[in-house]
C-alpha cells in the first residue's frame, strides 16, 4: 500500500512547511514537512525539495506499516503511517498501538494507544493531542 492524498495532506498539515532548517520541539534539526535525516542549522531549501524530501521520507515508513500491519484498509494504513512519519519506526515496533493493531484492527482500545503518544521533550503538547485526535480520527472513518 502507498500513502494517499488523504494521508499525505495529514502529514503535511501537521508537519507544516518550514523551508529554513529549525529546532523541532524534541531538539532535532528540521526542514520541509519534518524532514531531518542531515539538517543542520541554517539550511535552507525550495518547496520542490520538500516535496521531493517528504516522497522519500515516507518510503521506509510505508514499508515497516506494510511488513507490520497485515490486513488493515487505507484509512489505517494513512493514519499509521503519519503516526510512525512523527515518533519513528522503532518506537512504533516496540509499541502498544502496533500490538493492539495485528491482534484485532478494529479494536477501539487502539483509540487510546494513540492518544498516549502525546509528549515531546517529556511535556505535553497541544500539537500532538491534536495529531493523534486527527490519526484516530481517520483510522476509525469508514472506507
Amino acid at each position: 500500500m502507498k500513502t494517499s492524498y488523504k494521508g499525505i495532506n495529514l502529514i503535511k498539515r501537521f508537519e507544516g512547511l518550514r523551508l529554513e532548517a529549525y529546532r523541532c520541539p524534541a531538539g532535532v534539526w528540521t526542514i520541509g514537512y519534518g524532514h531531518t535525516k542531515g539538517v543542520k542549522e541554517g539550511d535552507i531549501i525550495t518547496e520542490e525539495q520538500a516535496e521531493h524530501f517528504l516522497k522519500k521520507d515516507l518510503e521506509p515508513v510505508e514499508k515497516v506499516v506494510n511488513r507490520e500491519c497485515m490486513g488493515i484498509n487505507q484509512n489505517q494504513f494513512d493514519a499509521l503511517v503519519s503516526f510512525v512519519f512523527n515518533v519513528g519506526e522503532t518506537a512504533f515496533c516496540r509499541s502498544t498501538l502496533l500490538k493492539c493493531v495485528k491482534a484485532n484492527p478494529a479494536n477501539l482500545n487502539i483509540k487510546g494507544e494513540f492518544a498516549r503518544w502525546n509528549k515531546a521533550g517529556g511535556m505535553i503538547l497541544a500539537g500532538l493531542l491534536r495529531r493523534r485526535r486527527a490519526e484516530t480520527e481517520l483510522y476509525f472513518e469508514a472506507v
